[in-house]
């Protein structure tokens, strides 16, 4: 029996949500650190904005400010009700989502979601700087780490927890490609000049965003190199945030609906367009072609997933 398609809905940006509101920290605090560790004339402001035009947020801020620096980038991203994104419109979102599921999802994952969106709705902006600020992104990256535990342990094998994950891992894939975009925004805007000399200091704080930078010394016992960073995010298959394993997990997520429901959709030819882009390619052939380029490519691909997962399943 099919699920009905605003529960599937639910499920599926439920998930989207709490990954986003994880994701939106991850992304902060690259631009925040990257903006402490800059030498450059006004090279803070610079790396905030690349971070926004990374999450696609750059326009809607500057609708509302006049200056990027760190106290409004933050509120911006972390507390702002007007951004779609920010992680209290995620997590309120979330918590909405969890509440019209709650008889599909498990007493553990609404305790957790529930639980999380009460604490952060207490926080008041004004008393998030600095060392504060710094552990209210890693309490988000924590928070959504219990979800998925909860959900991880204790929801049943069906299609709802397929939804979940689809959702989860399509979410994670945009970010990963974004966070990876962010630094070319920043050192390398022209497809000519990738591959050239790069700071090892920002990208170890892109693998740092990535919750990779340990297991990157496991894969690459070298220092840090550009090439081998993106490969490690891009094409390794066994990294939990790299986009073949996301495209991967996707389809296999898919492909169990498929299975559960007797037949295929235009989601399953979208997913394996998607996986295409990365599973027959090569480093060499990325940064030949433009790294910049790929990952926009690789992000409409993403998108495409979401869309006619959308319809396919009636998420209206």
């Amino acid at each position: 029996m099919r699920m009905l398609g605003r529960t599937a809905q639910n499920l599926f940006w439920l998930s989207r949500y709490v990954e986003r509101a994880e994701n939106m920290a991850r992304l902060l605090e690259v631009g925040y650190r990257m903006s402490l560790t800059s030498r450059r004339e006004g090279g803070a402001s610079e790396h905030l904005i690349s971070m926004l035009q990374a999450a696609e947020m750059d326009e809607a801020f500057a609708e509302r400010h006049d200056v990027a620096d760190v106290d409004t980038v933050s509120y911006f991203m972390m507390f702002d009700p007007a951004n779609p994104s920010s992680v209290r419109s995620c997590l309120e979102a979330a918590r909405t989502n969890a509440r019209s599921v709650r008889t599909a999802i498990t007493t553990d994952m609404w305790e957790s979601m529930n639980g999380t969106w009460l604490e952060f709705s207490q926080i008041k902006p004004r008393d998030v700087r600095g060392a504060k600020l710094a552990g209210l992104l890693q309490w988000v990256r924590q928070s959504s780490h219990e979800f998925r535990g909860a959900m991880l342990g204790t929801l049943l094998r069906d299609d709802g927890f397929s939804f979940l994950q689809a959702g989860n891992f399509v979410e994670r894939a945009d970010n990963t490609a974004r966070i990876l975009d962010m630094k070319y925004y920043v050192l390398l805007p022209r497809s000519s000049l990738v591959g050239g000399e790069i700071d090892i200091q920002q990208w170890t704080l892109i693998l740092r965003a990535a919750s990779a930078h340990r297991s990157y010394g496991h894969v690459y016992h070298d220092r840090y190199k550009a090439h081998n960073i993106a490969d490690f995010l891009i094409l390794r298959p066994e990294m939990p945030r790299s986009l073949i394993y996301c495209a991967n997990f996707v389809q296999q997520n898919l492909d169990t609906l498929a299975k559960l429901y007797g037949r295929r959709e235009a989601c399953h030819e979208a997913t394996e367009n998607l996986l295409k882009l990365v599973d027959k390619t090569s480093m060499d052939d990325i940064f030949a072609h433009g790294l910049h380029e790929f990952l926009d490519e690789f992000i409409a691909r993403n998108n495409a997933v979401s869309e006619t997962l959308s319809e396919s399943y009636n998420f209206y």
